[in-house]
């Protein structure tokens, strides 16, 4: 039997109850303020989990550029121009301030007193009058959460601005805000809203501006300037009202500010489409050459300076919306136009199409069979370089066949033997295909591929230009860019320089020459295509400077007779440039009953309004070291050939033969005399019309006639007809 000590009695039960509760009241009340502690916690630190940082960076528009800062064309997904906080005036800051968040260079990101104040206006008037978030509690919200109205969304506001507030400054916040609010009418951002609303940067805003700008983010539609001036001027007035309640204006200011006009300058953009050919290679050329894609351009706030001349654009836009095209068989012909500095290399205009527009097919960028553009490129000029032939070389022209393959001539004349340049003035297929065939068709393409022409037909119609894939507009013109400078090719481009956001160049086009051809083979070729352009097949058109240039048909593959694709390549001394002209699709019903004369007449009219403006060269200037190339020289059919006796001089009577010779005088005549097998030639004359008989025979009875010598081809032409002289 245990015997208890009086002074160590049992607990009662009561007592040990009693414990109980006081030892789980301990852990309730322990485990509360551990969760309100790790509640504080999370608010205060878990907002790095809320916060995007990739959304802190704002999408930012970029912007095309001519060299003098001009703005062609703005490319977005939110029409934002990003703007430093050092750019914004003090009292621009005021006024949104004033409006939105007047402590909040006092408050670190949750203002206590305001959303007190709000939730007693709001019980007051039994409804939400007031709002309580900062500045940095809308920032966060609109950068990183959504509208919903839930407890854990304004949960996740509070996080977000706290850890802002934690991790930038007052002035990083603030310009992020400017910088990200809403202003209507697809406007972000104060610059662009300074720019749209009042056509100046926001570093010129005045007091009453700024504060008709801090109005709107609460309701951009209903205090637009534009489409509510009543509204806009009674919200401009309370902010201004505010600014006067905190000390930034003064009474006077604020009765002098609240009494002026909105004072909107407001400029309609005009629905632009003269460039959008331009920018839309520009954009293509962005993505190709420097690896930045077309949806980066819209949020990347790059800066890309092109190469265009404005002028020339808006000619060449104009041209190809007004001018004739080649007639077909239904509507729908389009065009494109493309032209190039000649020296640098950069395309100041281009044109995608008559009607094109941002999203279509930019026809500038688009291969076609390039039709014989391509003989000066395939043949001539590797010829010259590689084989020894020269422009009065002789060529085959007659019909014949090679292999299956059995090409003519356009017009079906063929003249035997012509020269190299009688061939390329006069777009001879057959010479071109039978010179090909001499060099060898690896050759043509060793030099197409120098050309930046890279091809894998390997066919004898690549003469032609009759290719699978063909070239684009933009492709030609940078071949023949090679013979208007000396030989040398160049890429084409049309952006010059890349700056970030933060106006750091981050690319810079350096174009790099390669020679293809010599600077001799480049003047042959400019001095015939001049002459294809006044004399041959591209004088369709008037332009009174210097041009060289080509022609081009490509014959529609379905339906006989009739064309596919047309165009004229060709240069000045300034520009390199290109004209085609056809159907985005060519099936039976789709086919051209014109041909290379519209696309050339189109290129002069457009190099004409250029002249007006400009002033272009009148004549190509022969680079040094290199050797003229005469004009062509056509032999005369002599029909008059008389001879007379001549009573006079030392030998008293003697006998002339007369004629009437060419006006070339560089024709030389060739006097042959009859005689029994083989005729003999007695003598020759240059660039005249006379020759005198040798004394010795005179007293005998001779025949005699007269055959016009070309010295350039080394080729003799029909003899004349034949005089008699007999005493």
């Amino acid at each position: 039997m245990k015997i208890w000590n009086d002074n160590k009695r049992p607990p009662t039960r009561m007592k040990r109850l009693k414990r109980k509760r006081y030892k789980w009241a301990a852990i309730v009340a322990l485990s509360a303020v551990l969760l309100a502690v790790l509640g504080y916690l999370t608010i205060l630190f878990g907002g790095i989990l809320v916060a995007d940082k990739e959304k802190i960076v704002l999408n930012d528009a970029t912007t095309v550029e001519l060299e003098n800062g001009e703005v062609i064309e703005r490319i977005y997904t939110e029409n934002r121009t990003m703007i430093s906080i050092d750019e914004v005036p003090d009292h621009v800051e005021d006024a949104f301030i004033a409006v939105e968040d007047a402590r909040f260079y006092e408050h670190g990101g949750i203002d206590p007193r305001a959303i007190f104040r709000a939730l007693y206006k709001d019980l007051i008037a039994m409804k939400k009058v007031e709002g309580g978030s900062t500045i940095t509690m809308q920032l966060a919200k609109n950068l990183f959460l959504t509208n919903d109205k839930t407890w854990m969304r304004k949960t996740k506001e509070v996080m977000a601005a706290l850890y802002l507030e934690r991790n930038y400054t007052k002035k990083e916040i603030l310009e992020l805000y400017l910088n990200r609010i809403y202003f209507g009418k697809g406007i972000y951002g104060i610059e662009q809203a300074a720019r749209t609303y009042y056509s100046k940067p926001a570093s010129e805003l005045t007091i009453s501006e700024g504060a008709t700008l801090a109005g709107m983010p609460k309701a951009p539609n209903t205090y637009s300037p534009i489409d509510n001036p009543e509204e806009a001027v009674k919200r401009r007035n309370v902010v201004l009202s505010r600014m006067h309640d905190v000390g930034m204006i003064t009474s006077e200011q604020m009765l002098q500010l609240q009494g002026k006009t909105l004072e909107v300058n407001h400029q309609e953009q005009e629905d632009q489409k003269w460039s959008n050919s331009y920018v839309d290679l520009v954009i293509r050329e962005a993505a190709a050459r420097y690896n930045i894609s077309r949806d980066e351009l819209k949020r990347g706030g790059y800066r890309i300076v092109t190469g265009m001349d404005p002028e020339i654009q808006k000619i060449a836009y104009d041209q190809m919306q007004n001018g004739e095209y080649a007639p077909g068989s239904v509507e729908g012909v389009q065009g494109a136009f493309t032209l190039m500095d000649a020296d640098s290399g950069a395309v100041v205009a281009a044109i995608g199409g008559r009607d094109f527009e941002h999203g279509g097919m930019n026809r500038a960028n688009v291969r076609r069979a390039p039709g014989s553009t391509i003989k000066p490129l395939s043949v001539y000029g590797p010829a010259m370089m590689e084989a020894g032939y020269h422009p009065y070389s002789l060529l085959v022209d007659r019909p014949m066949k090679f292999g299956k393959y059995q090409p003519k001539n356009y017009d079906d004349n063929y003249e035997g033997i012509v020269s190299l340049y009688q061939a390329l003035v006069e777009s001879k297929n057959v010479s071109a295909v039978w010179l090909l065939d001499q060099i060898g068709v690896g050759t043509s393409k060793e030099y197409l591929k120098k050309l930046g022409l890279k091809t894998n037909d390997s066919g004898l119609s690549l003469a032609l230009g009759g290719l699978k894939h063909g070239y684009t507009p933009v492709q030609m013109v940078e071949a023949y860019r090679a013979f208007a400078r000396g030989g040398k090719a160049v890429d084409a481009y049309t952006i010059k320089k890349i700056e970030d956001r933060n106006g750091k160049v981050i690319e810079e086009m350096k174009p790099e020459e390669r020679t293809v051809f010599s600077a001799q083979v480049a003047w042959n070729i400019t001095e015939m295509l001049q002459r294809v352009v006044t004399h041959g097949t591209g004088t369709a058109g008037d332009y009174g400077k210097a041009l060289a240039g080509k022609t081009g048909t490509q014959q529609h593959d379905s339906v006989p007779g009739k064309n596919k694709d047309v165009w004229f390549a060709g240069y000045t001394p300034e520009y390199v440039g290109s004209v085609w002209m056809g159907y985005d699709s060519s099936g039976k019903e789709h086919y051209l009953e014109g041909g290379s004369s519209y696309p050339t007449a189109m290129m002069k009219a457009i190099l004409t309004e250029i002249d007006q403006q400009k002033g272009l060269s009148a004549s190509f200037q022969k680079p040094e070291n290199v050797k003229d190339v005469p004009p062509p020289m056509k032999l005369p059919v002599i029909n008059d050939l008389k001879v007379n006796f001549e009573v006079g001089g030392v030998s008293l009577v003697r006998g002339r033969l007369s004629w009437t010779p060419a006006q070339d005088d560089r024709v030389v005549y060739r006097i042959y005399r009859d005689e029994p097998g083989i005729d003999t030639r007695i003598g020759e004359v240059t660039g005249q019309g006379s020759y005198t008989v040798n004394t010795s025979d005179v007293f005998k009875r001779n025949t005699y006639y007269v055959v016009p010598y070309n010295p350039l081809t080394k080729m003799e032409g029909e003899p004349s007809n034949k005089a008699v002289l007999e005493w």
